[in-house]
């Protein structure tokens, strides 16, 4: 077939985009009512679980699950009821009229009778040149995946939620010391994760903190620091550092589907609660995309069951009118 010939579209009556909880609970529901749903993994299928050691709090294993091998349970389990896996980016969507139009690797289209958005959320970076500079020299968002290349070394984790002092836990049992950079004069993690951060005799928190850059030459070496900044007792110093981790939150994967969907001021889908149907019918999301609040795996779960039935009820009651935006 040359270039210039194109396949012709393929119609599915649900389309599921993302792959973390949200999105493979939605594919168990969609296939076992029948649904035939196709779900397209992103560049990480699994989502954000796939970075995390161990996973204490889903229901279902009292002993703890890694969370790459509970994503992998939910897959298979979606697998063994029918649904259908496409790997690729979704890099344009149409939603202003059914069937839906989304495009695939800029050059797969899909036909969809109803879609959930369970995309997710990225992590977020401070801002600072050096990040770049030194991305995969030293700086990571992902302790779980570059933790290990750290052992016996120095390493800096920055924010100070349940998420950076989950990476600061995790970095203590690998590195030699651990500086959790908090620009507050308090941790905002639970008090469970407090207690665990602050008796670790490994892991030294450094309060009214922020990053100003990193320094060194092929590699990260250090970081310079700026305490009270904006304060008569504003001091600037640097530590030596072999790896800086960013744990200062996540930013909704919605930009493809912007100019479409309504979102908060934070770019995260606003659903009808206590459903999860969208601004526009027929579409449906699910998840930390549209979950500023809880962000845990199952309560993404949850709402991935949510988004199933109520795209199985929308198709049901036999929807087959142009969407109105």
């Amino acid at each position: 077939m040359s270039e210039t010939q194109a396949t012709a579209p393929r119609t599915v009556k649900c389309l599921i985009i993302g792959s973390g909880p949200a999105g493979y609970t939605s594919a168990i529901y969609t296939s076992r009512a029948n649904l035939n749903p196709l779900l397209i993994e992103g560049p990480q299928p699994g989502g954000q679980l796939t970075t995390t050691t161990d996973v204490e709090n889903f229901p279902g294993y009292p002993d703890g699950v890694t969370g790459p091998q509970l994503m992998e349970d939910m897959r298979k389990q979606a697998e063994r009821f029918g649904a259908e896996f496409m790997t690729g980016l979704v890099t344009d969507a149409d939603l202003s009229a059914r069937p839906f139009r989304i495009t695939v690797n800029s050059r797969t289209e899909i036909l969809a009778e109803s879609l959930i958005i369970a995309t997710g959320a990225s992590a977020k970076y401070l801002g600072i040149d050096s990040e770049e500079k030194y991305r995969g020299t030293g700086v990571s968002a992902c302790a779980t995946c570059d933790g290990f290349f750290y052992r016996g070394r120095t390493v800096a984790v920055v924010g100070g939620g349940d998420t950076a002092c989950e990476e600061a836990l995790y970095l203590s049992t690998l590195a030699s010391k651990v500086y959790l950079i908090v620009r507050k004069d308090y941790l905002r993690a639970s008090k469970v994760m407090q207690q665990r951060v602050t008796g670790n005799p490994k892991i030294e928190i450094l309060y009214n903190t922020n990053t100003i850059d990193l320094f060194g030459d092929e590699f990260v070496e250090g970081a310079h620091l700026i305490e009270f900044m904006g304060t008569d007792k504003e001091r600037i110093y640097e530590i030596a550092i072999d790896g800086f981790f960013l744990a200062i939150g996540h930013r909704p994967n919605t930009e493809v589907f912007a100019k479409y969907l309504e979102l908060d001021e934070s770019g995260y889908i606003k659903v009808k609660a206590p459903g999860t149907e969208t601004n526009i019918q027929g579409v449906f999301a699910a998840g930390d995309v549209a979950d500023p609040h809880y962000r845990q795996a199952v309560s993404a779960a949850g709402m991935g069951c949510r988004a199933a039935i109520d795209a199985e009820r929308f198709l049901i009651a036999g929807n087959t009118a142009s969407a109105l935006i």
